[in-house]
């Protein structure tokens, strides 16, 4: 009896072992993305409102189609960054 559990283990933990793939590496691109951006300057004012910042001032749109301007996360001051895409970052 211990030999068919000990060999039901076995098999378990084989099968278990083979339907694991190993995770695929994704390659993660650099943000802020450059691109032609259809945001206005009300909508990228509050895309980074919605990301947590407050206090957004002086955007402007860059020729790379990156919204640029300052604002303030956790009370301290930032400068903002929006691509296309809607990734906020700071520089």
């Amino acid at each position: 009896m211990k030999l068919i559990a000990a060999g039901a283990f076995v098999l378990f933990v084989s099968l278990t072992l083979a339907g694991k793939a190993e995770e695929p590496t994704v390659a993660v691109a650099e943000v802020p993305l450059t691109g032609e951006n259809s945001f206005t300057q009300a909508q990228a004012k509050a895309w980074i409102e919605d990301a947590g910042y407050t206090h957004v001032a002086d955007l402007v749109l860059g020729t790379d189609g990156v919204w640029r301007g300052s604002a303030r996360l956790d009370g301290n001051p930032a400068l903002v960054r929006l691509d296309y895409q809607g990734n906020v970052t700071t520089q």
